[in-house]
C-alpha cells in the first residue's frame, strides 16, 4: 500500500471507530447533567449532532470498499447488538440517534485496493481538520466539567474517573488525527505504550461496570473485580522495559482481553434482554464492548 493508500484507509478507519466513540461520550456526559445543567446538557448535545456528522461523511467516504477486511469485521466499529442498543438507549433518554449511520454501516466492504483521485485525498483531510477542530472542542468540554466536579461546583451523574477516562480517549483520537496530518501512520506507535494505555482503559471499564451494576448482582460484580485486579496486575508488568516481559505480557493482554469482550458481549446482551440490573445504558454496554474489540486487534498484529 503506497503512502497515500494508507493515509486515506488510515484517516477513515481512525473516524469509523473514534468518531462513533466520541459522538457517544457527548451522549453519555448529556445523559449524566441534572437540570441545573440544562445549557451544559445543551452544549454536549450540540458535539453529539456534530460527531454524528462527522461520522456520517467518514462512512459515505469509506463506502468504496478501501478499509482493510480485518478491521471492518473486528467488531471496533459496529457489533451486532449496536442498531438495537441505540434504539433503547433512544428510548430510555430520549435523545436522539441517527439510525442511519449503523445502517449504512452494516453495508460496508473491505479490501479494495485502488489508488485514490486527488479531489478524494482532499476530502479526507478536510475531514481530518474538521475532526481535529471538533475533537479539540470536545476535550476543552470535558476538561472543564472535570475542573467543576473536581472542585464540587457540579454534580453529575457519570463518576469523575469516568469523565478523565473519556478525555484520555479524546486526547488519543486528537493525536493519531496530529500524525496522520504530519504524514506518519495512525498506529506508528510502540506496542507497550499501546498496551498500557488500553490495559489502563480496560481495568477502568471494569471498574465501571462494577460500580454502575446493581448490588444484588453479586456475581457479576465479583467477575468485574476480578478482571479490574487481572488488568492492574498487567499494568504493572507493561511498565518493565525488559522486551521479552513486554512479550509476554503482550499475549497476557490479549488472552485477558478475549475473555474481557465475551464478559462485556454477554453482558450486553443481558442488559439488551432487561435481563441484568444495573444503571449501564445500552449503548454504554455497546461502547465498552467495541473498544475491547479494537483492543483485540491492536493486539493480535
Amino acid at each position: 500500500m503506497n503512502q497515500t493508500c494508507q493515509y486515506v484507509t488510515s484517516s477513515l478507519e481512525l473516524h469509523l471507530f473514534f468518531a462513533r466513540i466520541m459522538k457517544e461520550h457527548a451522549l453519555f456526559l448529556e445523559a449524566g447533567f441534572t437540570p441545573v445543567n440544562a445549557s451544559l446538557a445543551q452544549e454536549a448535545e450540540r458535539l453529539k449532532v456534530e460527531f454524528e456528522a462527522l461520522l456520517l461523511r467518514a462512512v459515505r467516504l469509506a463506502d468504496h470498499g478501501i478499509i482493510r477486511c480485518k478491521v471492518l469485521r473486528s467488531g471496533e466499529i459496529i457489533t451486532e447488538f449496536t442498531a438495537r442498543a441505540e434504539q433503547q438507549t433512544q428510548r430510555l433518554t430520549g435523545i436522539a440517534i441517527s439510525k442511519e449511520i449503523t445502517q449504512l454501516e452494516t453495508a460496508l466492504t473491505c479490501g479494495k485496493d485502488t489508488d485514490p483521485k486527488p479531489e478524494f485525498v482532499r476530502e479526507i483531510r478536510e475531514l481530518n481538520q474538521k475532526a481535529l477542530r471538533l475533537v479539540g472542542s470536545l476535550i476543552r468540554f470535558k476538561e472543564r466539567i472535570i475542573a467543576n466536579v473536581d472542585s464540587c461546583r457540579m454534580f453529575t451523574m457519570n463518576y469523575p474517573l469516568l469523565i478523565k477516562h473519556i478525555l484520555r480517549e479524546a486526547k488519543l483520537y486528537q493525536s493519531y488525527l496530529v500524525q496522520l496530518e504530519s504524514g506518519k501512520p495512525a498506529d506508528d506507535r510502540f506496542m507497550r505504550q499501546t498496551e498500557q494505555f488500553w490495559n489502563r482503559i480496560m481495568m477502568e471499564h471494569a471498574l465501571f461496570i462494577r460500580g454502575l451494576l446493581d448490588p444484588t448482582e453479586e456475581a457479576l460484580i465479583k467477575a468485574s473485580n476480578d478482571f479490574a485486579k487481572d488488568y492492574a496486575k498487567l499494568l504493572e508488568v507493561s511498565s518493565a522495559r525488559n522486551e521479552l516481559a513486554n512479550k509476554n505480557t503482550a499475549e497476557a493482554s490479549l488472552r485477558e482481553t478475549l475473555q474481557f469482550r465475551d464478559f462485556k458481549a454477554a453482558g450486553a446482551k443481558g442488559i439488551l434482554n432487561c435481563e441484568v440490573q444495573s444503571i449501564i445504558l445500552p449503548l454504554l454496554a455497546d461502547h465498552v464492548l467495541r473498544e475491547a474489540n479494537h483492543y483485540i486487534r491492536l493486539l493480535s498484529k
